[in-house]
């Protein structure tokens, strides 16, 4: 299997940043847009190129701890997909957990890690609070791990080797949902497996999961993250605001500026910035959802990116396409 993807396609400009009237800076990257049928509706770049999805593959992660066994529900499970904050509510959750299934915050081999949101790191190193596994963004996944596998009498010691049942399971899960073999394997920066996928793979996996039957472990993960998107991602995030705002809307990011997020009408986006620049995602997001016909409010929070010089606005961050 290569572990080194090739890209044909020199990839367009999907954003920029604009000072003072000056195009300072370009973000380039593909993006793929499905229709409400799974066919491509728009292409930029080269979507079936392979990509990292990095935490956008966190919802087949949670799908497969289910399909372990594991009865999560609710703000549970939405942790268990969930690239969260670090707000109190997370942390104290991810301990609650912990303690649900008889395992030890040092079992976690996440990381110790600041709470992801800046606000909550400042607020968490005030209060004298050093960096720790628990408050690591992807704690929730791997405390559902940890609980999939004391559940099934698996080694909770080598729960992140790629040929662990587990990950064995998260693989079947990954490639039936995105209709495609994984292209390479690594390791993700929470130190799990880490599958590659073309952004239309990913894009047909999150439309899997919003027209799963309800019953099934998909269904049951796109349920569980609509409902309770503050413990997928945090208080102040887009894809809370995304998925708060828009009925039936799935959304998850993923480091490395990644994005993907499915409709109810079976509609869906994926898209990657090439250079991981995470301040174009939001504004190449929200030009997506315009081109989806998404009419409300959000979109226009999600998109609003402004540059400051000093105290003032003097620019913004755009979408060129």
């Amino acid at each position: 299997m290569s572990t080194t993807p090739s890209h044909s396609v020199v990839a367009p400009v999907l954003a920029e940043v604009v000072r003072s009237g000056f195009p300072e800076s370009r973000h380039r990257g593909s993006l793929v847009l499905l229709a409400p049928d799974g066919s491509v509706r728009t292409a930029l770049g080269d979507p079936a190129a392979p990509v990292y999805p990095r935490s956008a593959n966190k919802p087949m992660q949670a799908a497969a701890v289910l399909r372990a066994g594991l009865d999560l529900e609710g703000p549970r499970l939405a942790l268990a997909a969930a690239s969260h904050s670090g707000e109190p509510f997370h942390r104290s959750l991810v301990r609650t957990m912990l303690d649900e299934h008889g395992l030890d915050p040092a079992q976690l081999q996440c990381p110790p890690d600041l709470p992801l949101d800046a606000e909550e790191a400042e607020a968490y190193l005030a209060a004298g609070e050093v960096r720790a596994r628990i408050t690591m963004n992807c704690s929730g996944k791997h405390t559902a791990m940890l609980a999939a596998c004391r559940a099934n009498g698996w080694p909770t010691g080598s729960y992140l080797d790629p040929g662990h049942p587990l990950q064995l399971l998260v693989r079947d899960c990954v490639e039936e949902a995105a209709g495609e073999e994984i292209s390479a394997l690594g390791i993700d920066g929470c130190g799990a497996p880490l599958m590659a996928l073309s952004l239309t793979g990913l894009a047909r996996a999150f439309r899997s999961f919003v027209l799963a039957d309800p019953s099934s472990a998909e269904g049951r993960v796109a349920a569980a993250m609509r409902a309770h998107p503050e413990y997928v991602a945090g208080t102040r995030r887009p894809d809370t605001w995304l998925m708060r705002a828009v009925p039936g809307v799935l959304s998850k990011m993923g480091a490395e500026a990644v994005q993907a997020v499915a409709f109810p009408d079976g509609s869906a986006l994926a898209f990657k910035i090439d250079d991981g620049g995470g301040r174009a995602l939001r504004a190449v997001l929200a030009r997506a959802l315009e081109l989806l016909d998404v009419d409300d409010p959000v979109v226009d929070r999600i998109g609003e990116v402004p540059l400051t010089g000093g105290s003032v606005v003097v620019g913004e961050v755009r979408a060129t396409f």
